[in-house]
Parts: C-alpha cells; sequence; structure tokens
C-alpha cells in the first residue's frame, strides 16, 4: 500500500526546511534515477531525444540529457526556450560539456517527454498539441519525466518524483501513464513523504480467506442471502462466487421456481442462518416493495450494486450498519442525483471522480463506497483508496456481479466492511490477470473458475 498525494511543492518545500535540501540537489537526484532507469533498461549508445518545457520539468529533462552524454547519443529538443531558474541553470550545465541541440523532433530509440510537471494546470496551444500528437506518433519507448505532460502524452512507463500522484489514477489517466515508478530525491520515501488519507493499494495487499481450525463446519464460514430477481443469471454468478471465495452456504432469495447450481441453496426467504446479504445483481423489477422489506428486516452485513441504485428505497437502505455498496459511474450519478448530493452528468464524474466520492462519504461517512472504473475508487468516511489494477478484460457483462459476490462472501465471513471491499476488489482484478486468453474473450465464468488458483 502506498500513499498518494494531491500535490508534492508541499513534501519539497519541506525538504528544503528541514532537511537542508536545496532545489538543485532534489532536481539532481530527479535527474539521476531517470538516468539510471534508461541504463538499466536499454543498450548503450541508444538515441534518446528528451522534449523539455521551459520549467523546472524541463530543466529535470536538461539535467538528464547531461547525466547520459557520452554514453548514449542524446539529443534536446526545447519546445519552449528555458525561463525558470533551474531551467536555465540546468541549459547552462549541459551547453558546457556539449549536449547537442536539434531543432525538430527526431527519431529515436527512448523518447522522454520533460514538457510540463504536476504544476501545468493550463491548456496547451495548438502548436504544443500537434508536437505532443507527433510524439505519440513515433515507434520509440516513451518516458515520462514525472507526469504525462498535460495528461495527453501516451508513456509506456512514468517516472515521477518523489511520491505517487492521485491526479494518476482518474480513469482517463490510465491511457498516458504506462507504468509508473517513484523515484527518490535524496532521502528516503518513508522520510519524504507525509500524512495521507488517500492510498494507491497494491496487489500484495491482498488477503485472501484463510482457513486455519482444521476442526470446523460449513456453519464457521458464513452464509450469503443472494437476492435473485428478473435477471437470475447475474444473482447466480454472485452466488458461485461466493461459495467459491469461501462463503460456508450461499442462498439465492427469490419468489420464481429456477433452476439452481448444484452447490447453491433456493428459498423465498432469507434463510435464519445468514450472516449477510447481496442485493441488487439482475434485480430488476420483480422484486415488489413488500418482497423488499421481508429481505431488508433484518440488521444483517449487506453489498449492494446494480439496479438498486436508481430506486428511491436506496435511501433507506444508506442508513443500514454493515454496507458496502458497488456502483459503476452510470449508477453512481443516478445515486448522487437521488440523495441530492449532485445533479451531474457521466462525463462530468469522471472528470472528478475523486471530488465526487468525498462528497458521498462527508454526508454518509458509515458506508463504504466501492466506485467502479477503470481504476476502483474504495471510501469509507475520511479514508480512500485506488486500486488501479483492473483490465480492459473485466469489461464485460457479468464481472460486476462476480466482485458482489466476492464482497459479499467475505462479509458472510465477518470481514469488515471496508476490508471485504478492498479484499474482494484486489481478488477481481488478480481474477482477470490470471486469464491467459485474449482480453476481449474473458466471461464471468472464467473469473469464477479462477478463484481457486488466487
Amino acid at each position: 500500500m502506498q500513499k498518494l498525494f494531491d500535490e508534492v511543492a508541499s513534501l519539497d518545500d519541506r525538504c528544503y526546511k528541514e532537511f537542508y535540501l536545496n532545489e538543485d540537489i532534489l532536481m539532481e537526484h530527479a535527474a539521476k534515477g531517470m538516468a539510471e532507469y534508461i541504463r538499466n533498461n536499454f543498450k548503450k549508445n541508444a538515441k534518446v531525444t528528451i522534449v523539455c518545457g521551459s520549467g523546472n520539468n524541463g530543466a529535470d529533462g536538461l539535467a538528464l540529457g547531461r547525466l547520459l552524454h557520452g554514453d548514449f547519443d542524446v539529443s534536446l529538443f526545447c519546445a519552449k526556450t528555458p525561463k525558470s531558474k533551474m531551467a536555465l541553470l540546468q541549459k547552462q550545465r549541459s551547453n558546457s560539456i556539449g549536449v547537442k541541440e536539434s531543432t525538430k523532433l527526431l527519431e529515436c530509440d527512448i523518447l522522454v517527454d520533460a514538457i510540463v510537471g504536476t504544476g501545468f494546470s493550463g491548456e496547451f496551444d495548438k502548436e504544443m498539441l500537434t508536437l505532443i500528437d507527433q510524439m505519440n506518433s513515433l515507434s520509440a519507448f516513451k518516458i515520462s519525466c514525472d507526469v504525462p505532460s498535460g495528461y495527453l502524452f501516451r508513456a509506456d512507463v512514468t517516472l515521477t518524483m518523489g511520491a505517487l500522484k492521485k491526479r494518476m489514477f482518474l480513469d482517463e489517466s490510465k491511457e498516458c501513464v504506462g507504468e509508473i515508478k517513484v523515484l527518490n530525491l535524496g532521502v528516503s520515501r518513508d522520510i519524504y513523504e507525509t500524512k495521507s488519507n488517500w492510498y494507491h493499494l497494491d496487489l500484495d495487499d491482498l488477503k485472501l480467506p484463510n482457513r486455519t481450525k482444521k476442526s470446523s463446519h460449513k456453519g464457521n464460514y458464513g452464509h450469503l442471502a443472494v437476492a435473485s430477481g428478473e435477471k437470475s443469471g447475474a444473482s447466480i454468478m454472485s452466488a458461485l462466487s461466493a461459495i467459491r471465495f469461501g462463503s460456508g452456504l450461499v442462498t439465492l432469495v427469490g419468489f420464481e421456481n429456477i433452476s439452481t447450481p448444484h452447490s447453491i441453496m433456493y428459498s423465498h426467504t432469507v434463510p435464519k442462518t445468514a450472516t449477510a446479504l447481496a442485493l441488487g445483481m439482475g434485480l430488476g423489477v420483480e422484486f415488489s416493495n413488500i418482497e423488499l422489506d421481508k429481505f431488508l428486516n433484518n440488521s444483517l452485513a449487506m453489498v449492494v450494486d446494480a439496479d438498486m441504485f436508481y430506486m428511491p428505497i436506496i435511501t433507506e437502505i444508506l442508513c443500514r450498519e454493515n454496507l458496502v455498496i458497488t456502483p459503476h459511474p452510470k449508477e453512481f450519478v443516478s445515486l448522487l442525483k437521488i440523495l441530492k448530493i449532485a445533479d451531474i452528468s457521466v462525463e462530468e464524474l469522471q472528470c472528478e471522480r475523486f471530488k465526487y466520492a468525498e462528497m458521498f462519504c462527508k454526508v454518509y461517512p458509515k458506508v463504504t463506497l466501492l466506485l467502479k472504473g477503470a481504476n476502483v475508487i474504495i471510501a469509507q468516511d475520511e479514508t480512500f483508496y485506488v486500486n488501479p489494477h483492473g483490465t480492459q478484460a473485466l469489461a464485460k457483462g457479468g464481472s460486476g456481479d462476480v466482485l458482489s459476490g466476492l464482497i459479499g462472501a467475505l462479509l458472510a465471513q465477518g470481514y469488515a466492511p471496508i476490508d471485504a471491499a478492498i479484499h474482494g476488489s484486489l481478488a477481481h482484478v488478480s481474477l482477470a490477470l490470471l486469464y491467459k486468453g485474449a482480453d476481449f474473450s474473458l466471461t464471468p465464468d472464467d473469473l469464477i473458475d479462477a478463484i481457486g488458483k488466487l
């Protein structure tokens, strides 16, 4: 698990004031980190083009060019004339040892984007947009210095300075950042970083259900009741994923006679032994308010998904204890509108996912939110997590039903809601990463079948 920050200027400033490290020292460490990455991954004398801006991101690029000069075929392309104090100094240094410059973008083996960093908040002019399009079209291995410029440059790897930045983990940023590596700036990362209530989840944070007690029975591992409505296939997929993920018993609760897998029970009422509920997957309109009232007439932990986010009764459900909700963006927009928190479009949400997650949690601090997307946000009260490990293979109907089953299984086994959401989500993306077929071919059945391989 790693911390995420809105900005790192304050962390740099702390280095200046408390650790007696000046701007020049931090920049040299940043450039050294980038140079080491290139030396470790590419052959000597490879062609390196570094595109530099006018500020300190450009200065990082100029410093990098100096460090690589002599061992690599380095060419500096100044997209903007150096202006910041450090950019002017680094330009002077690179000139002094003869680092060559180009007046146009050259074909190369390695292309480094050092145009603008985290401090940039404006918009590029037409000339700069054209340049970035040209950079993206090159076949070179692409590296971003700190962050992809304007989140338009499409990097293979982003070498970010000091700490992870939240902006990197918006859904729209996923197309640009590539692999992310954090570079040391002269002090340990643990010292450089300060407190944060936002965290990046790593795959090895996953903790699977662990059956350590040899003398046990099915009742020791919980009983999940899954509401089954109009589209029963969705609830069946949730039920199957739950039984595979450790729930001792799983019962579908519905009001029609349907065929169920042999490992899943069926009932018209919530079993008295149930320890958690799963509601919403394929529910449709078949569940009347009376039937919902019967299903909800208890204080069991619950995961809520899908159709429930369009129903007014969600306002009552959100008052329950031990609740996890798992909306996708369209469903979350509907929920925010019903709750009168915000009336926005899906596009507006996607541009400000962190903001609206925080707004929801401020109003409902006891609810655990799992906002689906390319980068999943998991939140409760004032603590937020991002799971960035999902792939496009999961963009398939039914994958969310499997996720609800995973979370429901953990709730049934006694996990706290926030832990059930975190570990259910990490298990979900891990299942997709285990799949060896083409990404377009992954099905919910494949996810369920892979649970035993975690």
